[in-house]
């Protein structure tokens, strides 16, 4: 069964901190999602005011044909302004490993999302990625490059390959 990676970076013209802030507050997610996701959060609310290891999120989603799908995950790794992981515990993949970092650059911050997944359902599972789940995730992280550019600005320097 394959496990497939999913890597984006970008650079806003805003502190690391700032950028921080947003990022680890759960609260922010639906305004990052796009709105054909039908996301919303289900967690206690009195919960989700920054972030730390072992936060459990719950919410749900309608990524195919408007079916609603329960999504729980945890926030396993924190390290205060570089970087926080979250992983599924239950939803539709098999395997959702999504690590967030950030540094700060000449003129505001970096930030990478690494993503690694699986699909259930072994080569069914992979034709479906093969067919729209990769097609939809990419959809997903441009909506969100865009949102933040819309929000924060863009960076004047070019980002440049390592």
């Amino acid at each position: 069964m394959a496990v497939y990676t999913l890597k984006r970076v970008q650079r806003l013209p805003i502190p690391v901190e700032k950028a921080w802030t947003f990022f680890s507050s759960p609260r922010n997610l639906k305004e990052i999602t796009p709105p054909y996701m039908g996301f919303h959060i289900t967690s206690d609310p009195d919960f989700l005011d920054g972030m730390y290891p072992g936060q459990v999120i719950t919410y749900t989603v309608k990524p195919l044909l408007g079916i609603p799908l329960y999504w729980m995950t945890e926030i396993t790794h924190v390290e205060q302004g570089k970087y926080f992981v979250d992983e599924q515990r239950a939803g539709p993949y098999a395997l959702w490993h999504h690590q967030h970092h950030f540094k700060a650059v000449q003129g505001g911050v970096e930030m990478t999302d690494l993503l690694h997944y699986r699909l259930p359902l072994g080569p069914l599972g992979e034709l479906a990625n093969l067919l729209f789940v990769r097609r939809q995730l990419e959809k997903i992280f441009d909506f969100r490059r865009e949102k933040l550019k819309a929000m924060f600005g863009t960076m004047q320097v070019p980002l440049t390959a390592p």
